[in-house]
């Protein structure tokens, strides 16, 4: 079953549909909360958790907030709110109230967060470096706080789309310095729940307990660094208005098995095209990672100085010089093969420029081919513009897609997901955006949840671009593209199972092999 993810408004307008049942927004929020508390409760019990500290801001997030604090103080913890200036919704001030009733002791944020940067005037509030303040200690008086097990973040919820002023940072930025367990109600407060952004600075988060439903930002952009283990907290039925934004990628993947009759044609022949006289290693990685997914014969057409030593590592691939073909003998050539990968290693002077003149509008038009384009191929499609048929499937990294779109990689990650659809509507056909989160845009918008940060390494995407067109000219139609991201970036936690620092993209290969027979 696919896993939806909503756009923020999506969400709020859905609880406004929910209320306008005349169903009770003030219940919505108790039930939020006691659902989340009684997860809690059998945690903090497993775990010896008995302290905990809830940190409450001005909106209904804080509302939630409040009430875990009373449940939980109901079932035997020590519990302290850490609130601001409340916010005017009634809600809230039946939250508050509900809370103190209960005895919860109550203090305010700021003098907690004065106490901790009474001697920390060095530090730099707007700073988005990951894990602000990691390597500062708590400095909280003992006689404000004491001993905390837990500290629980409800200051924001995913209505914040604004960066925060300095104050609110230093808040976020105490919370991060402390120690014990750390949890955020619906997101971390700080990040954008439709982009993933950190605005400047994040809560850090140990688990999340996200309401209602997937947000986009708990798993593209910066997200996955904030938000920890992820829970989703199911309150209210889904309505037909209701749609959404992307879906999850699938974690399970299986590949249709082998018949017996089977051979080497019977499972694709993949063409690799690039391999600039000083750039043959994008092109052997690419053909091997072809090969490790399954393809029964894979051939490699690059400069003629890389064929020895592409032979030597691999002498099952088949190499033509690339400087030795006419157009005549291209289109020969296409006719015999699936799946074409192109432009890795390509380079970007005038002899690769004339080589993808030479070949691209060949790939383009013949629809029977599944073609990658990657790397160099890329920054000459935005240097030539032109319509893709819905067979080629680019594959740009942030960097890559700014090129394409004529901006910056930072305007790419500020919103990923609007970038991918630019992607698609300036060129057509099938994108894949490339980073934390991948982002798969076929007829609809996938999100892979998988893969981890050693995967930022030279080589990486050339494995890809193998593996989609090994896969695409075993199955064609029968396997989305989503699915494939997905089985690339399990290979890569497979990989990076005893550690990601120094992963190498060219050790894949034996990975590669596991999951597409898992």
């Amino acid at each position: 079953m696919q896993r939806s993810v909503y756009h923020s408004q999506s969400i709020q307008a859905w609880e406004q549909r929910w209320f306008a049942q005349q169903n009770s927004s003030l219940g919505l929020m108790q039930q939020a909360a006691w659902s989340i508390s009684q997860q809690l409760i059998e945690q903090f019990h497993q775990q010896n958790i008995q302290n905990i500290a809830v940190w409450c801001g001005q909106g209904n997030n804080a509302g939630d907030g409040y009430y875990i604090a009373a449940f939980l103080k109901q079932s035997g913890f020590d519990v302290t709110v850490l609130s601001t200036e409340m916010g005017s919704s009634t809600d809230l001030k039946h939250a508050y109230a509900y809370a103190e009733s209960q005895q919860v002791e109550m203090k305010p944020i700021n003098g907690i967060t004065a106490s901790f940067f009474q001697n920390e005037s060095s530090t730099d509030l707007n700073s988005n470096v990951i894990g602000d303040l990691a390597e500062y200690t708590p400095h909280l008086h003992k006689d404000r706080l004491g001993e905390v097990d837990c500290h629980i973040d409800a200051l924001f919820g995913i209505g914040l789309n604004r960066v925060l002023n300095d104050d609110w940072q230093k808040n976020i930025q105490c919370f991060n310095a402390q120690t014990g367990l750390k949890i955020s109600i619906d997101i971390p407060s700080g990040l954008h729940a439709d982009t993933g952004q950190a605005l400047p600075c994040t809560i850090r988060a140990d688990q999340t307990f996200t309401i209602l439903g997937y947000k986009a930002g708990l798993f593209t952009g910066q997200g996955k660094e904030y938000v920890g283990q992820l829970h989703l907290v199911s309150l209210i039925p889904i309505d037909t208005a209701l749609k959404p934004l992307a879906y999850l990628s699938p974690e399970k993947i299986v590949l249709p098995k082998r018949q017996a009759f089977g051979h080497k044609g019977s499972y694709g022949h993949v063409l690799v095209v690039g391999g600039h006289a000083d750039m043959g290693g994008a092109v052997i990685m690419s053909a091997e990672a072809a090969f490790h997914a399954g393809a029964g014969k894979v051939s490699v057409i690059c400069h003629s100085k890389h064929h020895q030593a592409i032979l030597s590592r691999s002498p099952n691939i088949m190499v033509r010089d690339i400087n030795a073909l006419d157009q005549d003998l291209i289109q020969q050539l296409l006719k015999q093969v699936d799946a074409v990968c192109f432009g890795m290693g390509l380079g970007r002077d005038q002899w690769a420029e004339r080589i993808y003149q030479q070949w691209f509008d060949l790939l383009n038009q013949n629809s029977h081919l599944e073609v990658v384009l990657d790397a160099d191929g890329l920054w000459f499609l935005a240097k030539h513009p032109q319509q893709l048929n819905g067979h080629i499937y680019a594959t740009p990294h942030s960097g890559e897609a700014a090129t394409l779109l004529g901006c910056n990689p930072v305007d790419i990650e500020q919103d990923r997901i609007d970038a991918i659809y630019q992607l698609q509507q300036k060129y057509a056909g099938q994108w894949v955006l490339k980073g934390a989160g991948s982002l798969i845009l076929e007829s609809e918008l996938f999100i892979c949840t998988q893969g981890n940060a050693g995967m930022g390494t030279g080589g990486m995407g050339d494995v890809l671009a193998g593996m989609i067109a090994s896969l695409k000219a075993q199955f064609h139609e029968q396997i989305a593209l989503h699915a494939i991201v997905s089985l690339h970036a399990q290979a890569g936690d497979l990989l990076a199972e005893k550690g990601m620092r120094g992963l190498q993209a060219h050790d894949m290969g034996k990975v590669i092999y596991k999951v597409v027979n898992q």
